[in-house]
């Protein structure tokens, strides 16, 4: 759906019949007065050196505050980008928008884990962070090399905020928030001069559905597009409906069982001859045999019952036994603590590498995350070294690695495409690719991630009305955070910069 000619109309017709008098929503005197209340934007700098992609690379790192405003000129937000520029500014070089996602997360994640000129040294064999200190490194993954970083952190999240008075409605929601980022990238591009580089969007688990909204906002909305070369999507979720296991809707069982199979085969509960194979062979069986005989229902023969209660169990490393009383639909949560429920451990949902001990081992579900709290420590001392101490950026404000928006979330599309209980955003991925002959998707999964089930990502993609020819996939040995794994860190900043390369 093009939505665009419907908004020019209505722009055009309302500036038709607009009188001098409406033209004027606040005096000039409550506009000076609202701008003058504003909070004064910090920028700082600092002129670094490194070698990324083994190019030694001159680069400006700034952090700066973006200060959005509503018509009457009154300060809203205050949106925190930090940007890795190489020295002189190149115009023609790519330049590579990147955010994290939650919804509330802020990009330290993908800045301090996987893009940006420093990381954090974390173990990477899935083992607890533990306790501080945790070393700042040099990260020669880093895709400086090939193309300017900037990473947003949008309202609620990092130390971006809402100023006093502005409402969580006009920025907490999905289109909401994806005007929000559009706008500072349209900002940026302006005070940078960049309007004539190749530019790149993208982001890591919500932060692929932000981009669906952003990519709508910058190529979809106006005639005022800024165009994109490329779209890079880090643990996609883009269709939601895949991911709630509500009694009736058996995509979400048949999406998550892919993921159950390449756990256990980590675990050794499975047996296969690699990841990749067992993979393939859960797709194979979860889309035919087992979405069939999910959607009989109570008209499921018992012979057919049972093969498929056999070979669930083969896939998964679970009981016949169990599946059985599970009624042959197992949610996430049920298996993190089932699986290894012999061994005394739960598996993780960010990543089911990691193991994690429960207060005791009965019960149906973990306590927590042992591939969250297993490495949130080391990330947050990560950020708040590198902004506060290198870069110089001085606030009383707590870094929001996971802010608390989420509750208050707009999820409404408002598209009539459906009822918010299906939510499913990859169209307006699909609408950009048709419109913009020259936009590329690059998507990257790693195996062992329940959070955005690599499965799910290929379901939501792969439908009518998505450019196949255009799509690039890759899979990783890791999780939901794939550049925690050292080997998969560096795979993935390999393929990404191929990527850009290949514009």
């Amino acid at each position: 759906m093009n939505r665009r000619f419907p908004a020019a109309l209505a722009a055009l017709t309302l500036a038709a019949f607009a009188t001098p008098a409406a033209a004027q929503d606040a005096p000039d005197a409550k506009a000076e007065a609202a701008k003058s209340a504003a909070p004064s934007p910090q920028v700082k700098t600092r002129d670094l050196t490194g070698t990324f992609g083994g190019q030694r690379v001159a680069y400006r790192a700034t952090i700066a505050d973006t200060i959005l405003s509503d018509d009457a000129g009154k300060a809203e937000a205050v949106i925190v980008t930090t940007s890795y520029v190489k020295t002189p500014a190149d115009q023609s070089r790519p330049v590579f928008f990147i955010y994290n996602g939650g919804p509330g997360s802020g990009s330290v994640w993908l800045q301090m884990g996987a893009f940006g000129p420093k990381r954090v040294a974390i173990p990477s064999d899935a083992r607890d962070d533990g306790a501080p200190p945790y070393p700042l490194v040099d990260n020669p993954e880093s895709l400086l090399d090939v193309a300017d970083l900037v990473f947003i952190d949008p309202p609620g999240t990092g130390f971006s905020y809402l100023t006093k008075g502005t409402d969580p409605k006009k920025y907490y929601g999905l289109k909401q928030d994806g005007r929000a980022v559009a706008d500072v990238i349209r900002r940026w591009i302006n005070d940078n001069g960049r309007w004539s580089s190749p530019k790149y969007l993208g982001g890591e688990s919500y932060g692929t559905s932000r981009t669906a909204m952003v990519v709508d906002e910058l190529e979809g909305s106006t005639y005022n597009d800024v165009g994109l070369n490329g779209l890079i999507l880090i643990s996609t979720i883009l269709d939601f409906a895949g991911r709630e296991p509500t009694p009736g809707n058996e995509m979400a069982y048949v999406v998550a069982l892919p993921n159950m199979a390449t756990a256990a085969y980590f675990h050794g509960k499975a047996q296969a001859a690699s990841v990749e194979a067992i993979a393939e062979e859960a797709r194979q069986f979860a889309i035919g045999p087992y979405a069939t005989a999910l959607l009989k229902g109570q008209e499921l023969p018992q012979a057919e019952r049972a093969a498929i209660r056999a070979e669930l169990s083969r896939l998964t490393g679970l009981s016949e036994e169990y599946l059985e009383q599970a009624d042959l639909r197992v949610t996430d949560q049920r298996f993190y603590k089932e699986l290894l429920r012999d061994r005394g451990l739960t598996v993780g949902r960010l990543d089911s590498r990691y193991t994690g001990t429960d207060f005791d081992n009965a019960g149906e579900t973990p306590d927590a995350d042992p591939s969250f709290y297993g490495i949130d420590a080391g990330y947050t001392a990560a950020i708040n070294q590198w902004a506060r101490e290198t870069l110089g950026y001085t606030t009383d404000r707590q870094y929001q690695a996971i802010g608390n928006v989420g509750g208050q979330w707009d999820w409404s599309l408002g598209s009539g495409w459906g009822r918010n209980a299906y939510l499913n955003i990859a169209p307006l991925i699909g609408q950009a690719m048709r419109q913009n002959s020259g936009l590329r998707l690059f998507n990257a999964q790693g195996y062992y991630d329940f959070a955005t089930p690599f499965f799910g990502a290929e379901y939501s993609l792969k439908r009518t009305g998505i450019p196949q020819d255009r799509i690039t996939w890759k899979y990783y040995d890791a999780g939901h955070m794939m550049y925690i794994r050292d080997e998969d860190r560096a795979k993935l900043s390999r393929d990404i910069r191929a990527f850009i390369r290949a514009r």
